[in-house]
């Protein structure tokens, strides 16, 4: 292989180069969601026609090129058992793409390649519309608009950053197009907006917990959700957020109990709140569940946009559908509250139930408290304490690593571990509870978080899962019990997490890494990243009709939105013609004419100053190209001087001058370009 340096290669090698390394970085996001066979044949694909590049080798030709389509198309059947969707369009036109990067032909063939990859940019969005995937496709863009205008440069040989400065400069001029566009045009379903899971939304919690399931989500950084308290913080002990009440447990699994059951639960809510309310907004990772996230307790409904939600007899609150898109909501939250039954209740016996053959030891520990007579007088909340008091003084410890448990992991954890995360205290304690005829279920959600100094919003993030427990106490309804806080204080007290240790190489890379300074950057990014979500992800509607109300609009709607976009166009295209035509009238003819040649000799690789002359113009082309025969531009060119400074008498000049300098610049359109 001849080994030239990059600056050094033909223009036609040097071009088809640049726009193959464009054209991976545009698919590279795609990888993680296309099928394994598709991302590996359309790498093959590429590093062939670079290859071909490179040793300036002839195309392959068609039979090749159908061939592999049809392996191609064969795949997408076999993996999407259809071509039509999104999954199987988007693994089509990768492979599309690809394909005719090796039918590069004439230059029409290259515009084609242009504009699948500008569609095919626009479908990483499909799956993520993070911050750094907005970045990567704003540089997929600039590489694409560099590669586009160097190919409308055919002759000579223009250097690519030339290119890419015309390329940022129309960038930058439509700038205020999009962002325009952006603040004004109208979010009108089905006209804006991505397919409902245009997010790709993390999992989160469950509406069922086998132990060892939230310890997984502990070893998880990723963001939750974020908050903006309106009135003072919370204490850190009342931070609780409320995700799925879990009840009907089957000896590996807890679920929630109407999932269980025919009936809907017949307990009254009877909720009841005091002390000051704290008012918050909740921005809301997509998590692929129907569940909102708000503090103990919330009795009024969230403040949605567009959605409805409603409140489950566990305080829970749920939409209609899957959270798929980032989601913003207003809460009021009371953390001094009582609800449930006040007495006993037909339905508090299904808070008993535990199934056959599971923790005989813990059991019989039930069996041997009641049957002692020094308890036998013993209230819910006396029972409470006891197991509280065995946590607290038993050795019992709080572990992100308690090993796996097995068919009996209460006794495990009562007798022979004595450690365990959350969900294995919380678990164990409620089994224990039920079979102390203690009413008792657990509870799933997110504890405490930390906030950003930057931005002041509160992080709360995956690793701050929580599993605490609720028990029924006669005249007091269910009552929030956490074992994990009497085992460790700290859990819930002070924020204190646990961390799974560094291995070898985290250690190398991070090891003399200053804390501190880690996490000030992990806060700027994440104060950058909630703004992207703030002011952009999260820009709905109502924030657009917010918007024309300060404008001065009395009662906005979408229709108001496109009068006021069509109206700033307009004035926008006015303006622009005025100053067209003033810029044309305040300048000297014959120079204007003369700077329009100049820039139409740009695409041909000819660079002048705005100085030069027609004469040294002419000088410095070339009679003929291999391409392209420039003898008509060396002829206008000296007519144009002609015009300027042949002598003649004054009233031959101003009567023929204006007619011919018109003559010239219709001349000018059809010189030649292009062979």
């Amino acid at each position: 292989m001849n080994r030239q340096s990059f600056s050094h290669l033909p223009r036609e090698t040097r071009d088809t180069l640049f726009m193959l390394v464009v054209i991976a970085w545009v698919v590279l996001p795609q990888l993680g969601a296309l099928p394994l066979w598709c991302s590996l044949l359309s790498a093959a694909v590429m590093t062939w026609r670079a290859v071909l590049a490179w040793r300036a080798q002839a195309l392959p030709s068609r039979w090749w090129l159908a061939g592999v389509l049809a392996l191609g198309v064969f795949g997408t059947l076999i993996t999407f058992k259809t071509i039509l969707g999104r999954e199987a369009g988007v693994t089509l036109l990768v492979l599309l793409l690809a394909l005719k990067t090796l039918e590069l032909r004439a230059r029409r063939d290259a515009f084609v390649v242009f504009f699948l990859s500008f569609f095919l940019m626009l479908t990483n969005f499909f799956h993520s519309q993070s911050l750094l995937t907005a970045a990567a496709m704003l540089i997929a863009l600039l590489g694409l608009l560099t590669a586009l205008v160097n190919a409308h440069m055919p002759v000579g040989r223009p250097p690519l950053l030339q290119a890419a400065r015309t390329a940022t400069g129309m960038a930058l001029l439509g700038a205020p197009v999009m962002v325009l566009l952006f603040v004004l045009f109208p979010r009108v379903a089905p006209l804006w907006g991505l397919p409902s899971d245009g997010m790709s939304g993390r999992s989160g919690l469950s509406d069922q917990m086998t132990v060892g399931t939230i310890a997984n989500l502990a070893l998880d950084e990723s963001v939750a959700m974020r908050i903006r308290f309106e009135t003072a913080v919370p204490e850190q002990y009342a931070m609780y957020f409320r995700g799925p009440v879990l009840s009907a447990f089957d000896g590996r699994t807890w679920q929630v109990l109407e999932a269980t059951m025919q009936r809907p639960s017949s307990l009254p809510v009877n909720l009841k709140i005091q002390g000051p309310a704290i008012k918050y907004q909740v921005t809301l990772e997509p998590s692929k569940q129907s569940w909102l996230m708000v503090l103990d307790a919330t009795p009024t409904a969230p403040a949605l946009y567009g959605k409805t939600a409603r409140m489950t007899p566990e305080l829970q609150w749920v939409l209609d559908s899957p959270v798929t898109d980032l989601l913003r909501y207003q809460a009021t939250s009371y953390p001094d509250f009582s609800y449930g039954p006040l007495e006993l209740a037909p339905g508090l016996q299904d808070f008993l139930a535990l199934p056959a053959g599971f923790n005989p030891r813990t059991l019989q520990l039930a069996a041997e408290l009641t049957g002692d007579v020094s308890y036998t007088n013993y209230s819910n909340t006396d029972w409470t304490n006891l197991v509280l008091e065995r946590l607290r003084s038993g050795g019992y410890s709080y572990t992100l690593e308690p090993g796996t448990f097995g068919l009996h992991s209460a006794d495990e954890f009562w007798f022979d571990r004595k450690a365990g995360f959350c969900e294995h205290i919380a678990a164990s304690f409620v089994i224990l509870m039920r079979a102390l005829k203690v009413p008792a279920r657990v509870v799933t959600g997110y504890q405490g978080g930390d906030q950003n100094p930057m931005d002041g919003f509160w992080t709360v993030r995956q690793s701050d899962a929580h599993a605490w427990a609720e028990v029924w106490q006669a005249n007091q309804g269910w009552v929030r019990i956490d074992p994990t806080s009497v085992v460790a204080p700290g859990r819930t007290g002070s924020f204190q997490r646990l961390s799974k240790p560094r291995g070898i190489i985290a250690t190398a890379i991070l090891g003399n890494v200053n804390p501190e300074l880690a996490s000030g950057l992990r806060a700027v990014w994440e104060a950058v990243n909630n703004r992207w979500n703030q002011q952009v992800l999260n820009y709905t509607q109502a924030k657009q009709l917010d918007l024309l109300k300060n404008l001065g609009f009395s009662e906005p709607d979408w229709q108001d939105l496109v009068f006021l976009l069509c109206g700033i166009v307009l004035a926008g295209s006015l303006t622009g013609a005025a100053w067209s035509a003033w810029e044309r009238h305040r300048q000297d003819p014959w120079l204007r004419l003369l700077g329009q040649a100049v820039r139409r000799l740009h695409p041909l690789g000819i660079i002048l100053a705005n100085n030069t002359t027609p004469r040294q113009i002419c000088q410095q082309l070339p009679d003929s190209t291999a391409q392209l025969n420039l003898q008509p531009w060396q002829d206008w060119l000296i007519k144009l001087e002609t015009l300027r400074y042949a002598p003649r008498s004054d009233d031959e000049q101003t009567a023929s001058f204006k007619q011919q300098l018109a003559t010239l610049e219709r001349e000018l359109k059809h010189l030649p370009l292009s062979p």
